[in-house]
């Protein structure tokens, strides 16, 4: 199958300002540094870590929204760039977000039948307003959402229509991506399961693809066919979700599973639990940047940078002591 989107080494750096003397000092932030990943059609790559481990900065970096600093993003073979032209504007008609705050992200001034119509009208798609007004209708029919809705606000419906909405509104461009940057966090836990299994319908009927970024693991391995985990804008590990989730590797993923709470009925996980804070993305540790909360470090781990190897299950791996551990059971 071939890939609908193609991230290579992709990276991103920002110039921050330092406290200290008259002006400050400036320093170079890798929000991103060296992400590798493919998205095919029909398929959802989930990305998780921590806050500040880079996965919003990717996913607008997916779209276009932000330049790269280097490294290469291709949408149908086609290269993204950051510039808004012609280009530009016809990839991200193939391309849609759907953001974490849905109130924010929708116009308070605007119905939903308007705004639902609206990418439509700037593409210029869907034919006349009969039409248009017709399209919308089945949008929101295919999204759950009463057609007797269309002339209300934002404002006087619930959380999770209005993310309904929002999903209605990608969906009427008939794009080949969506980007969901955190969709259900901000969704009750009931309204937050039927907008998930709302994804996977249309996922199955419609063909479209997911880089699906959210903190919360159970949706992450719901939704996704393979996943990776992120750390300081790095990937750490990358496979099937059955895998990473029954079987974590890197330490860091074992850590984030062992988070997960489960029933008591069930026997509990090993606990790994990490010391200290995460480090300032300014200044990244030499070698692994997880090594200083790490408690299977070794000494190469704090002088080289690990790199993603194969494992014998089919995920990738950066890390000394695992890579260690498979050398010595082969």
């Amino acid at each position: 199958m071939t890939a609908l989107l193609e991230v290579a080494d992709l990276t991103r750096a920002f110039t921050v300002r330092l406290p200290g003397g008259l002006f400050g000092r400036t320093a170079a932030l890798k929000a991103v540094d060296g992400v590798s990943f493919e998205v095919k059609a029909g398929r959802t790559l989930g990305v998780v870590g921590e806050s500040g481990c880079g996965k919003s900065t990717t996913a607008k970096l997916v779209l276009g929204m932000i330049p790269a600093t280097s490294g290469s993003i291709r949408f149908e073979g086609q290269a993204v760039g950051s510039v808004h032209n012609g280009t530009w504007r016809a990839q991200r008609r193939q391309m849609q977000m759907i953001y974490q705050d849905p109130l924010a992200a929708l116009d308070r001034r605007l119905t939903l039948a308007e705004q639902i119509g609206e990418p439509m009208a700037i593409h210029g798609l869907g034919g006349a307003k009969a039409e248009r007004r017709e399209k919308v209708r089945e949008l929101m029919d295919a999204v759950g959402l009463r057609t007797d809705m269309a002339e209300r606000y934002p404002h006087e419906i619930s959380g999770g229509q209005r993310q309904r909405v929002v999903i209605a509104r990608a969906l009427s461009l008939e794009p080949k991506l969506l980007v969901c940057d955190e969709p259900v966090s901000a969704l009750d836990v009931s309204i937050a399961a039927q907008v998930v299994n709302l994804f996977q319908d249309l996922q199955e009927r419609l063909g479209v693809g997911y880089l699906f970024i959210s903190h919360d693991l159970k949706v992450v391995r719901q939704v996704s066919h393979e996943v990776a985990v992120m750390y300081l804008g790095r990937i750490v590990e990358r496979g099937a979700p059955d895998v990473l989730f029954h079987r974590p590797a890197h330490p860091y993923t074992r850590a984030l599973v062992a988070a997960v709470p489960t029933p008591k009925r069930r026997k509990q996980r090993e606990r790994l639990i990490l010391t200290g804070d995460p480090p300032s993305p300014v200044d990244v540790p030499r070698g692994c940047a997880f090594h200083p909360r790490c408690p299977f470090a070794i000494k190469v781990c704090g002088e080289v940078t690990p790199q993603l190897q194969p494992g014998d299950d089919g995920r990738l791996v950066a890390c000394h002591v695992v890579h260690g551990e498979m050398k010595a059971a082969a």
